[in-house]
């Protein structure tokens, strides 16, 4: 009788937040650095957190500049009402928190007291999306459609560890709020390769393909890149449009791109279907008569489940070999 060896089950668990993947290169904290040496040019920037300071990275700025570090304590509504105040005395805060506190805990406060006086806040939030497997109390998977909603509201999700690096100057150098998505810890480098140069409110095409043009943003930008080289081998050809500015967006860029004839348009997110990236980009592509086969990769409408993040983004269809047969069906 044979036997079948099993293979050794992975050992991980829910509490696991980062996305790299085994053996890639990382970047250390890329946010609390670049946030470091921001401020030691500009005096008014300033840190708060909700007692997040360790799990957001913004510790590394208290450490350097205690008498610019808030700690507010787990009062969200509170931390933003404050921001908003120093902004009006000419400070420049850097507010950080998880994303699901502050686009559903706090949201009421930020669109009152920031968005509608146009304040110089940058809320800066981990946990994006599907990158804990904590279960819906801190899967943020419709921030983005919340925010995208607040007037007045610049709206980033950041692919890796360079574009967090150049996000973070570009961003105080833009006047008015802005929420924008973290990656903390071990942050992977992916775009470094890339020739690439984070700019507000651009979209970079990475790769070009002449079967499929995948529009991606956060860390599905990452997974996007590595299906395109996955499906070299079956000589599908894929283009790569990172869409780190979720709004205002590049409709521009956008539109060119989908425009060329013969690719299939898919749009990969680390969100809910519903108000992100792929509707932003089905309007657009919709309002300028533009009809290219369309596709979404997306979180599903509905409460996630907790458990570990490789399973989870196998079972909800984001991991890289879930999407390379996912396009793999869709071109028949």
């Amino acid at each position: 009788m044979s036997t079948v060896a099993k293979k050794p089950k992975l050992k991980t668990s829910a509490m696991i937040a980062s996305i790299a993947g085994e053996g890639q290169v990382t970047r250390s904290a890329p946010f609390g650095h670049a946030l470091v040496e921001l401020a030691r040019s500009k005096s008014n920037v300033i840190g708060m957190t909700a007692d997040l300071g360790k799990y957001t990275d913004l510790h590394i700025f208290g450490k350097e500049f205690p008498d610019r570090y808030y700690q507010m304590g787990m009062a969200e509504q509170l931390l933003m009402g404050a921001a908003a105040g120093f902004a009006h005395e000419g400070a420049q805060p850097f507010v950080t928190t998880y994303a699901v506190f502050a686009t559903r805990r706090a949201y009421d406060f930020i669109h009152q007291a920031i968005a509608e006086d146009n304040l110089d806040v940058k809320i800066v939030a981990a946990l994006p999306g599907l990158t804990t497997g904590y279960g819906p109390s801190h899967q943020a998977a419709e921030d983005l459609a919340l925010m995208r909603a607040m007037p007045n509201m610049t709206v980033i999700d950041p692919c890796d560890a360079l574009d967090i690096e150049q996000m973070v100057p570009a961003i105080a150098a833009h006047k008015g709020p802005v929420y924008a998505r973290l990656l903390r810890g071990n942050v992977p480098a992916v775009l470094d390769e890339y020739d690439y140069k984070f700019e507000l409110g651009k979209a970079k095409l990475l790769r070009d393909g002449n079967d499929v043009l995948l529009i991606s943003s956060g860390i599905m930008t990452m997974r996007s890149l590595e299906v395109a080289k996955a499906l070299e081998a079956d000589n599908i050809g894929v283009a790569v449009l990172h869409v780190p500015t979720i709004k205002p967006l590049d409709t521009a860029t956008i539109l060119r791109e989908a425009k060329r004839t013969g690719r299939m348009v898919i749009v990969a997110e680390n969100h809910t279907v519903i108000g992100g990236l792929g509707e932003a980009v089905a309007g657009t592509l919709l309002g300028a008569g533009v009809t290219p086969p369309f596709r979404q990769i997306a979180l599903p409408d509905e409460f996630l489940a907790a458990g570990a993040l490789p399973t989870l983004h196998d079972r909800y269809g984001i991991s890289t070999d879930t999407m390379a047969a996912s396009i793999k069906t869709w071109l028949g």
